[in-house]
């Protein structure tokens, strides 16, 4: 048995019951529309058994739903379809859907799906390769790009933006110079590379010797599935100031002296070429409790032009404190005939620990000409509501004045013009 047991251990483990990952189908060359009667070349890449296996290497390809016969890595095609292949215990493998045109003009676009910052390249090309003058690119309808002949269309760095539907136009000498010619509208998609980030707090971080404590941060973000490998760097702001340079870290320790204006910070998250770069929003604490802390934040006034553009700023607010004015009212009158003591004008500010405001001083440099002016009022309500009475009743007036000395007001009153006069009786 021992000898048996030896020659078990040296044969190699074949993961055939594991799971694996579906194998990459390409096409060679990378064009999804060809022209009818060409050909082109179909590769399945993906786990391939050791040769000391028993069973033979084998390779499934499918149209649609029928099971082509051949079992070699690459195959050679031009029949229009969906085409999948699948290696021996792995899953199927994604689509790739060729198209055959009989047109005078195609547009080919890459068959692979295209990430941000990865070059896009396009080709508007002609019936047997001929060239193609004239030339017009279109997006949704609109020219982007015009060349005086054939040429290849080229986003160096793609962005999302650049998704839509495309098409090209263009004439050629068949064999004098056409009318012309507009191809198929083709959809091209350019895929997310990551996500927005966003900056979360992981929890307190204690001081321990030398080293100071705060609150640990987290630059978080998720890769595309097909992108999982793609490295990332990772790079801290407090306001528009930089607390740490790319790197290849996704976390941050603020300082203690800082964790009161931890809602003052952001993240961003790049390539390591810096093609693709993304800001994310400012931090949002979570509950006071979690951390034991009380945050307090200041807006600055000149944060609001440095703040990312994914998201408006938003700071906790100081309280503000709001005072009442002190006005009181004499009985028997209107609204508007509110009057203030004689002694004191209405005084509204802050607390006394607080300085006076320019208004408040400006308003207790008027305090005496404001009293001076309620006594001339008060002096001439008087003076109207003796020639009311007397308008009214004469008699009862000169009886309220007594003595002869006192001089009276007799008024002489025409349809014409009111006259009054002085007479010292």
């Amino acid at each position: 048995l021992q000898p048996l047991t030896a020659l078990l251990l040296l044969v190699p483990y074949s993961p055939t019951s594991a799971t694996l990952e579906k194998p990459i189908l390409s096409l060679h060359p990378p064009w999804t529309t060809i022209f009818k009667g060409e050909r082109v070349t179909l590769r399945c890449d993906g786990y391939q058994p050791l040769l000391l296996e028993l069973r033979p290497i084998s390779t499934l390809w499918y149209l649609g739903h029928l099971l082509l016969p051949s079992h070699k890595r690459s195959i050679e095609v031009q029949t229009p379809g969906v085409y999948r292949c699948q290696t021996r215990g792995a899953p199927v493998s994604d689509p790739i859907h060729l198209s055959v045109s009989n047109d005078w003009l195609i547009l080919q676009v890459p068959y692979a799906a295209v990430f941000e910052g990865e070059s896009l390249v396009m080709r508007c090309r002609g019936w047997y390769d001929k060239v193609v003058y004239k030339l017009h690119y279109y997006r949704d309808g609109q020219a982007v790009r015009y060349f005086h002949s054939s040429t290849n269309y080229t986003v160096p760095q793609a962005r999302t933006s650049d998704s839509g539907r495309y098409q090209c136009s263009g004439t050629m000498r068949i064999p004098v110079e056409s009318a012309p010619m507009f191809s198929d509208k083709v959809a091209v998609t350019v895929q997310e590379l990551f996500q927005a980030p966003v900056l979360r707090v992981i929890g307190r971080v204690e001081a321990r010797g030398a080293a100071p404590g705060g609150v640990a941060v987290r630059c978080e973000t998720r890769l595309h599935p097909q992108k999982h490998d793609t490295p990332l760097q990772f790079a801290f702001y407090k306001y528009s100031r930089v607390v740490r340079r790319f790197d290849w870290g996704p976390e941050y320790t603020v300082p203690e002296p800082e964790v009161e204006e931890l809602e003052s910070h952001w993240c961003e998250a790049a390539t390591a070429t810096r093609s693709v770069r993304k800001r994310s929003p400012w931090l949002q604490l979570p509950g006071r409790g979690s951390l034991d802390l009380e945050f307090t934040t200041v807006p600055a006034p000149q944060a609001a032009a440095l703040a990312p553009i994914n998201k408006p700023l938003s700071f906790r607010k100081p309280p503000v404190f709001k005072s009442v004015p002190f006005v009181t009212s004499i009985p028997n009158t209107t609204s508007s005939g509110l009057l203030f003591p004689l002694g004191s004008a209405p005084t509204a500010g802050p607390p006394a620990c607080a300085p006076p405001t320019p208004l408040e001083q400006s308003a207790r440099a008027l305090k005496p000409d404001v009293g001076l002016l309620l006594r001339e009022m008060q002096l001439l309500k008087g003076l109207l509501s003796r020639v009311v009475l007397e308008l009214k009743e004469p008699q009862a007036l000169l009886e309220l004045t007594g003595t002869p000395e006192t001089p009276t007001f007799h008024l002489a009153v025409s349809s014409s013009k009111l006259e009054t006069t002085t007479v010292e009786s």
